[in-house]
């Protein structure tokens, strides 16, 4: 089974999650073009990084989500995949491919909200525009854009498809 990024539920909204995200390690190609291209695109890189086409040669499991930030024009893309959870970011090799880089991701807490269906960008644009509204309608702030967690391989079919918009939030929990 593949190990999927921990989180803890910190509770329950109208229409979405708040959760809490403990330290994680991305593995990450950026890319440019059309939302679907730039996620096929970006996805071979990755998959020989954690293959072992790193410096050490070291391989990784495959995890779930597959993490994709357009940015607010959807033309640039950061695709990336999560490393397993006991992956420290000091231990963890040089990418051998110029294109892929590693990142450090500090505990934070993000709102998210799940969907099914295929991975275009209408629709993952139409999630994350209704988590943004949502968690302005509850008095929160997010801190950046949505990006989107997809959980399922490209083989199963798009109703079954299980994804996720997700954004940081700013200034959580709220003092009281």
């Amino acid at each position: 089974m593949t190990e999927e990024q921990p989180y803890t539920l910190i509770s329950k909204q109208s229409g979405f999650e708040i959760r809490h995200y403990p330290s994680y390690v991305l593995v990450q190609v950026s890319t440019e073009g059309e939302f679907s291209r730039a996620a096929s695109a970006a996805f071979s890189p990755l998959v020989n990084y954690i293959s072992g086409r790193n410096q050490t040669r070291e391989k990784f499991a495959m995890t779930a989500p597959v993490i994709h930030a357009p940015d607010k024009d959807a033309k640039t893309h950061v695709v990336s995949f999560v490393l397993p959870k006991d992956v420290s970011i000091k231990d963890i090799p040089l990418p051998a491919d110029a294109q892929v880089s590693t990142i450090q991701v500090d505990p934070h807490y993000a709102a998210a909200i799940k969907f099914r269906g295929l991975a275009n960008y209408e629709h993952f644009k139409s999630h994350g525009d209704k988590l943004m509204t949502s968690i302005k309608a509850e008095g929160l702030s997010a801190d950046g854009e949505p990006y989107y967690a997809r959980f399922d391989p490209p083989w199963k079919p798009g109703i079954l498809r299980r994804n996720e918009a997700i954004v940081a939030l700013k200034d959580y929990p709220r003092a009281s």
